[in-house]
C-alpha cells in the first residue's frame, strides 16, 4: 500500500498573511491528529506567497475520509474564512519513491 498525499495549493484571504493561514489550522491539526491512516502534515509558503498544504495518509480510502471531514465534520473550523476559496487547486497524489536520510 503506497502512501498517498493530498496536496492543496492556495493562498490566503485578502488581507492574511501565510501565518494566518497557520494560526488558523490548529483544530485542523487536531482533527488530522484523530484521523486513521494520517501520517504527517507540512505547510509551505512559496516565494509568491502561494501555500502548500501537504497532508499524507496510507490509503486513498483513509485520505478521502479525512479530507471529507475538513469540509464536513470541521466545516465550523476559523480555517475556512483564512482562503481565498477562487484559489484553491486540490488533488491526491501517490507517492512512487520515498527517500529517508541514513546517517552512518
Amino acid at each position: 500500500m503506497g502512501e498517498i498525499l493530498e496536496v492543496t495549493s492556495l493562498r490566503p484571504a485578502p488581507g492574511l498573511t501565510p501565518e494566518d493561514f497557520v494560526a488558523a489550522n490548529a483544530d485542523i491539526n487536531e482533527y488530522l491528529r484523530r484521523r486513521p491512516g494520517f501520517a504527517w502534515r507540512r505547510i509551505v509558503v512559496r516565494d509568491d506567497g502561494t501555500i502548500l498544504d501537504i497532508v499524507a495518509y496510507d490509503s486513498i480510502e483513509h485520505a478521502r475520509s479525512g479530507a471529507a471531514g475538513i469540509t464536513g465534520e470541521m466545516a465550523g473550523s476559523p480555517v475556512h474564512d483564512a482562503i481565498d476559496h477562487s484559489t484553491v487547486d486540490w488533488q491526491f497524489t501517490t507517492v512512487l519513491q520515498h527517500v529517508e536520510r541514513h546517517d552512518p
